[in-house]
């Protein structure tokens, strides 16, 4: 599976973002999907998981209640909705595959898109 993520950019504070990651292949149904992200200097962190038909979420707490994920499997894409964005949101972006559920460590996951840069402004 090759992963591409898009859509980060320079947003004010309050602002929104929505990050796609568009998967290649034909199993993009078999694999639960993730968010992480790295600041300068911080390690890759987990931020939100959805699993393989997208009934299930599940989010870190200093996500919830302004980031959303789903998925279309029609579409082999995956989107990060970023609502409410702060200063503490700006992050390298990464997408990420993995066949089990609920993994929230990074060298677990099998696959990874390049990463997309969202950078918040105060």
């Amino acid at each position: 599976v090759q992963l591409q993520a898009s859509g980060g950019g320079l947003v004010q504070v309050g602002g929104s973002l929505r990050l796609s990651c568009a998967a290649s292949g034909r199993t993009f149904s078999s694999y639960v999907m993730g968010w992480f992200r790295q600041a300068p200097g911080k390690e890759r962190e987990f931020v939100v998981a959805i699993n393989w038909n997208g009934d299930s979420t599940y989010y870190v707490d200093s996500v919830k209640g302004r980031f959303t994920i789903s998925r279309d499997n029609a579409k082999n894409t995956v989107y990060l909705q970023m609502n409410n964005l702060t200063p503490e949101d700006t992050a390298v972006y990464y997408c990420a595959a993995i066949t089990q559920w609920l993994i929230r460590a990074p060298e677990r996951y099998d696959y990874w898109g390049q990463g997309t840069q969202v950078t918040v402004s105060s």
